[in-house]
């Protein structure tokens, strides 16, 4: 078949689009089918390096590129819900995950892409069900792959013919180096190693790839994956930015590695081949498999002289965030005496989340931060998560038979934790205002920014208080937060007049006057459940010591 240069190039774009759009499609069509599984999955990793690489592995597999798990591993890591120096055993393991999907493309399933593609379609059209659209969802995506690769190889086949092309890939044979550019070039180009790695597959079973010519190529791939991760870490934490480098070095460190004994691993290959069967399109696959495997295997000992290298690098401080409850002992619930005052200190570590969502969603608001607004959405979901746990934890210890004093003090955490929830959410509306500002460009009169930060600092240590009069059975802080709650109040009238004076004269727009009025509102709702806490533990102290002048002044 005699095809044109436009011809040839059509189709091997063509045929790259539709694979690399079926990567993504299946790729969401998957993140929908598992929902919150894949990232529980990876934050569930973090006790044990051996259960890392598993985790990173699963999840590659599961999604079907390396580049979807990498980042989802480095947004984790940039939330604070990750060290860096636990990702890096998920970084091993999603390399090692990736290669299913070559040992997929081994395989002769392209010459059923089309009734594949056919049976997504089905599902997708003719059921109402989310689940079985989502189902449709992977399996169209999956056909979309393998209609990429035939295209591709119709497009790459008349290489065969080309005497300019076999000197390029001779030259790729008998300088590796040069091989391991092109293949680490054409997956930056791609953001994609599956596709880089099914592109090369495809150009073996064309004859337009040898063995030898591959390997380099395929370890190149390896290195240009990174360039996800890389990118993921831009304008992130310190934390991210080092797990991203991680990934770089592992990759290039491996390929380092297999370059050095490249005939001993093309010789491993052929007698995999020879043994377990299969054309050169599954050598490939092998060849990739035996290079991150052995890459784990060598290199799993070195995570911690990693981290020691990647920390003196990229210097900083790691802002981690401890997922899930830190003090409460299911164990302790048949004594409720103890088991309660695990609950308060498990409030008391909310209420510290709250108090800096409270700072980061205010710095967001004065600052035009986008960063806190992020720590602000990742601290919301850990405060809301952690409101289940205390609940149920004071909940299953409420059916005992409690004494007064303990029947109270259960009751009083349950209002307490509530009020902390709502601060939470109170934030997260902050931070929202925030955004919808610097998306239309909003800003605020001088005297209006004064006032938003007169108010901000006056609600910031009313909260601050009101953690310490819980956590400390501190009457004088609690007494404080009242006398600031007040102060609160008449901050938001006034700054509600003196608004309506400045849209009057035309100092202040509409728009500005919406989102200004709405923040000094759940400012000052923050006020009010900082109040509720500092009540709570007044009256605590009342029916403890029958007056409020228990506690510490």
């Amino acid at each position: 078949m005699t095809l044109d240069v436009q011809s040839i190039l059509f189709l091997f774009l063509g045929g790259l689009g539709i694979f690399l759009f079926g990567i993504k499609y299946m790729s969401d069509g998957l993140q929908k089918t598992a929902g919150e599984k894949l990232r529980k999955i990876l934050e569930a990793a973090t006790k044990s390096p051996i259960r890392g690489v598993f985790a990173g592995m699963m999840v590659t597999v599961m999604l079907q590129t390396s580049s979807g798990s990498t980042v989802m591993i480095i947004g984790l890591v940039n939330a604070g819900l990750l060290t860096f120096r636990r990702a890096i055993p998920m970084f091993l393991g999603a390399n090692l995950g990736t290669t299913a999907t070559a040992f997929l493309i081994s395989f002769k399933i392209g010459d059923f892409a089309l009734p594949i593609l056919f049976l997504g379609t089905f599902l997708i059209f003719f059921f109402n069900k989310k689940r079985i659209n989502n189902i449709g969802q992977v399996i169209f995506g999956f056909g979309m792959i393998f209609l990429g690769l035939n295209t591709m190889s119709e497009g790459l086949y008349p290489f065969r013919d080309s005497q300019a092309f076999v000197d390029m890939m001779a030259t790729f044979g008998q300088n590796p180096i040069l091989g391991v550019i092109a293949g680490t070039t054409f997956t930056i180009i791609v953001q994609s190693s599956t596709a880089a790695i099914g592109v090369l597959q495809t150009m073996a079973v064309d004859g337009l790839v040898t063995l030898d010519q591959a390997l380099p190529i395929l370890f190149g791939d390896n290195i240009g994956t990174t360039i996800t991760a890389v990118i993921a870490s831009i304008g992130a934490t310190v934390a991210a930015k080092r797990a991203a480098m991680i990934h770089v070095i592992f990759n290039v460190t491996g390929t380092i590695m297999f370059l050095i004994i490249l005939p001993i691993v093309q010789a491993v290959v052929i007698w995999m081949s020879s043994t377990f069967g299969g054309d050169i399109a599954r050598e490939i696959a092998y060849a990739h498999g035996l290079f991150n495997s052995v890459n784990v295997v060598l290199q799993f000992p070195l995570i911690a002289f990693y981290a020691y290298i990647v920390t003196k690098l990229i210097r900083g401080d790691e802002d981690i965030i401890q997922h899930g409850p830190k003090h409460l002992e299911p164990g302790l619930i048949q004594q409720p005496t103890f088991a309660l005052e695990k609950a308060r200190q498990e409030v008391v570590h909310m209420g510290s989340l709250a108090k800096e969502n409270v700072a980061h969603s205010t710095n967001m608001l004065l600052n035009n931060d986008l960063k806190e607004g992020e720590r602000t959405k990742r601290k919301e979901e850990i405060i809301n998560d952690l409101n289940t746990h205390i609940m149920d934890y004071l909940t299953k210890i409420g059916v005992r038979s409690l004494n007064q004093e303990q029947s109270s003090m259960n009751s009083q955490l349950m209002h307490n934790v509530t009020d902390i929830e709502r601060v939470g959410d109170h934030c997260e509306n902050l931070m929202e205002l925030s955004e919808y500002s610097i998306a239309h460009k909003i800003n605020f009169s001088e005297e209006g920014t004064n006032e938003l930060k007169h108010m901000i600092h006056v609600t910031s240590e009313a909260f601050g208080y009101a953690l310490e009069a819980l956590e400390n059975h501190d009457i004088g802080a609690a007494m404080k937060v009242l006398e600031l709650e007040g102060q609160i109040d008449s901050l938001e009238k006034e700054g509600r007049k003196a608004h309506v004076k400045r849209m009057n004269t035309g100092v202040c727009t509409g728009a500005s006057g919406m989102v200004f009025l709405d923040m000094l509102s759940n400012l000052e709702r923050i006020g009010d459940h900082a109040s509720n806490m500092a009540e709570s533990v007044i009256q605590m102290n009342q029916e403890i010591y029958g007056s409020a002048a228990g506690g510490n002044e």
